[in-house]
Parts: structure tokens; sequence; C-alpha cells
């Protein structure tokens, strides 16, 4: 387990590939690798004493930057831990390492997703943005979240609200609102359309969370929305957006490619 005094090292590690990194960066950074703020640890292997590969291990287990051989490390690791994950997420082919270990004795994943194109964008968005499209409030909270839970349940297959989620999901939409990380458009309705940056650094900022209404769903309202989060974010928050999309959703990919993201990276994501 790494610790405070490792942040530098780490960070170091991180910056190699900063936008598929993102997530893991900003734990790192806003945590300073202190397990109580992280909910969890930073694992960290070393090769002839430089530290060469990562993994975050909290709510997501999330490889970085794995060797064969960390890879393998890791895995052991997690294998002697009640597994308390949600999710092993991150690039497709150090996913699949891992779980090729750790499917011996853990149990199936509920939703094996293995083909998630990663998407950046560096420059203006080619779609003329939303207009309508703001950055959320307060005052929004109970007009958003519902919507937060509808896309949450459309995407994830269950609501943030069993099991005594509704409380601690609420409040990640309210951190969300006041870090200026929610942006949506409203009518007479609730919400029409919306996206969240989920995670941040100064070198890319990663959205999550984009739904349209399912009544406004093919009036092409998801492009100019996103161009208005592009736009926004490379403004506000970082200079590169990212996210990363199921293969399956050719819709939401043909949006984001007409807003002029690309595939760098293909990422996997097990739910348990």
């Amino acid at each position: 387990m790494l610790a405070p005094a490792d942040l530098p090292k780490v960070c170091e590690l991180l910056d190699t590939d900063p936008v598929v990194n993102v997530f893991v960066a900003h734990r790192a950074q806003n945590s300073r690798l202190d397990p109580r703020w992280l909910g969890g640890q930073i694992w960290g292997y070393f090769d002839q004493g430089a530290l060469t590969s990562l993994c975050h291990s909290a709510s997501n287990l999330v490889p970085v930057l794995g060797t064969d051989e960390a890879l393998l490390a890791f895995a052991r690791r997690a294998e002697h831990h009640s597994r308390s994950c949600a999710t092993l997420v991150g690039p497709a082919d150090q996913v699949a390492k891992m779980w090729d270990y750790l499917s011996a004795t853990w149990s199936p994943p509920r939703d094996e997703r293995w083909n998630q194109p990663h998407l950046e964008i560096d420059h203006s968005p080619l779609v003329r943005p939303d207009t309508s499209v703001r950055v959320s409030d307060l005052s929004d909270l109970d007009v958003l979240y519902p919507a937060c839970v509808a896309m949450y349940s459309e995407e994830v297959g269950v609501s943030p609200e069993i099991a005594g989620g509704a409380s601690m999901y609420r409040a990640r939409i309210t951190q969300l609102i006041n870090r200026g990380w929610s942006l949506a458009s409203y009518d007479d309705h609730g919400v029409a359309f919306k996206a969240e940056i989920a995670c941040a650094t100064a070198h890319a900022a990663q959205v999550q969370g984009v739904w349209v209404r399912p009544d406004l769903r093919g009036r092409g309202l998801a492009a100019p929305g996103m161009a208005a989060v592009v736009q926004y974010a490379r403004e506000h928050i970082a200079p590169v957006v990212s996210l990363y999309v199921n293969e399956h959703n050719l819709a939401a990919r043909r949006t984001y490619e007409r807003v002029g993201f690309r595939q760098t990276a293909t990422f996997a994501t097990l739910m348990f």
C-alpha cells in the first residue's frame, strides 16, 4: 500500500498517460493517498526500486499501467481481501489479465462490458453548443436528482437507491453541483439534457452521466448538449475532455463523433 510520502512518484507515473489515468490521478491528488479520504488504498508495484504500476482499490478496482507481473501481484492481493469493489474497470487488456486470475475465486460479475471505446477531445467542439445548457445550482437539486437516478438505473442496470443508497447518491450529486461539475438544460417537465464531470485534474476532465429525457430522444439534443459540456470543461476545468462509452450504444457513439471526440483506448468494466 502506498502512503502520502509516495504521492510525487505516483503523480509522475500517472502523468505518463494523464487522460486515460484521470480517475486515479483525481483520487490520488484529492486524497493525498490517505486511506481515510480515499476510502481504500492505492497499491504500487516496484521493479528494481522504480514504481512502474498502480492499482486503485476501493469501490472501484482500477489497474494503471500494469505490467504482467504487476497485474498478477495486484490480483493476488485483491484475492486475499474480501471482494468489496463494485467494479473492476480500466484499460481492457489490463482488466482481462486481472480477471483471468481472479475469476477462479471471485463470483461471476453480473455484467461484463469488454469493449468500451475511450474517447477524447482536445479542441473546440465541431457542433454549435446548446446555449440552454448551464451549470446547475443547489436550487436545481430536487429536479435534477430524479434524472440522475434514471440515468444511473438505465446505464448500470440497478438503482443507486437500493440498500439505503439514496442519501449517499444524493450527497454525491450535491457535491458535483457544488463543484460546478453538473451541467443540464431544463424545461417545464424537468431535465431535458444533463451530464456531469466525474473527475478532473489539470490535464483532463472525464464526463459521466450523459442523459436525454426519453420523450426528447431522437430530436438532436445530445450533440449540442455535449458540445456545451466540452466547451465549458475546456474553458473552466481542463484542456482535454474524455469519457468512455459502451460498444453497443451506437447512438451515443455517433453523437460523440459529431462533437469531435476520437477513440484513444479501449476500456472494460466488470460489474459485481
